[in-house]
């Protein structure tokens, strides 16, 4: 309706992001806020994607794995990418396979022991039991010690500074690595040959993070304090009627906690930050941080933040975070 000065690129050219027309071959793709170039690749778990004339082509993985992460007082994001928190002082099947009616036969099964860690009630997870047949891996105290023995399953230890990283692989099944960072924090990377159904705190891993919270007696419950008393791993444990807030019991500890997990939402991580979505772990880190009140705190808020390390590490970007006077490694 009315003119107006500017410019246009020419038939067949496109405005890229630094304003310069160019051939649709040359035009860049977009993720997380960054742009990359015609060619260039990202991966995810499950897919490779290269930019192709200004959009992404994804090729699925022959083989893809997923991480179930359990962290701090409770926290946890299942294998499909639901997060939840729980408070139960008892031991919970993190994840299991055999679940299906049909095939109730189980080759691991993964179980957390959950102690009391402040006056208001929050748990940590201190102790985790690999189950592989006859075979027993127990991760408490900070270190391991193993028991019996399964000819059908090979495994490897190694420890570095900071963890303790397990290869297990059950021929024709799984390949997982399990890292425990002798604390609170515990990740399970699982790759499967075969469709079989896994179960447990972990979620069901079918890829839909909407049916999650599927009981041990296969009805997804409606909320998640009846999908975690549905996996007890003993009976006689209490169930879970209430999630605690720290921060709530713990008034005064809620401005030192927030001003020591503000680093997740600083520069340090900046790089990180549209790749990886910093608000519930920096949420789960100033919770963590106003409950732990007797002794350690400074752990928890340590080991909040590495699992925020962790997740940029995955998108590939390493963050060099800890200082000699921040959350240095012993």
């Amino acid at each position: 309706t009315k003119c107006e000065s500017g410019c246009v690129c020419a038939d067949g050219l496109y405005e890229n992001l630094d304003g310069r027309c160019v051939p649709a071959e040359e035009c860049p793709c977009e993720y997380g806020g960054l742009a990359y170039g015609r060619g260039e690749q990202i991966q995810t778990e499950c897919e490779i994607c290269t930019c192709t004339k200004g959009k992404w082509k994804c090729v699925q993985k022959t083989r893809c794995s997923s991480t179930c992460n359990l962290y701090g007082e409770g926290h946890i994001t299942t294998f499909d990418g639901q997060r939840f928190v729980f408070d139960g002082n008892c031991e919970y099947i993190l994840a299991m396979d055999g679940c299906s009616v049909n095939r109730p036969i189980s080759s691991f099964k993964i179980v957390t022991e959950n102690v009391i860690c402040g006056k208001s009630g929050v748990t940590c997870s201190r102790s985790i039991s690999i189950y592989l047949g006859n075979l027993t891996i127990i991760l408490r105290d900070e270190t391991f010690a193993i028991s019996g023995d399964n000819p059908g399953v090979r495994y490897k230890v190694k420890k570095n500074a900071l963890h303790l990283m397990f290869d297990i692989i059950i021929p024709g099944k799984y390949n997982m690595t399990l890292i425990w960072n002798k604390h609170m924090n515990f990740f399970i990377k699982i790759s499967r040959e075969t469709q079989e159904t896994i179960c447990g705190l972990c979620g069901n891993y079918n890829g839909n993070m909407k049916d999650d919270f599927e009981t041990r007696s296969k009805y997804v419950a409606s909320n998640e304090l009846e999908f975690v008393n549905s996996w007890k791993e003993n009976p006689l444990c209490g169930d879970v009627y209430f999630v605690v807030d720290p921060c709530s019991k713990n008034p005064y500890r809620k401005a030192w906690a927030e001003k020591t997990c503000s680093v997740i939402n600083s520069h340090v991580f900046s790089a990180c930050h549209n790749k990886v979505n910093r608000m519930p772990y920096y949420e789960a880190c100033v919770r963590d941080s106003c409950g732990c009140d007797i002794g350690g705190d400074c752990q928890c808020m340590c080991d909040a933040i590495a699992v925020y390390a962790m997740a940029c590490l995955e998108k590939g970007i390493c963050i060099d975070w800890r200082t000699p006077e921040f959350c240095r490694e012993f």
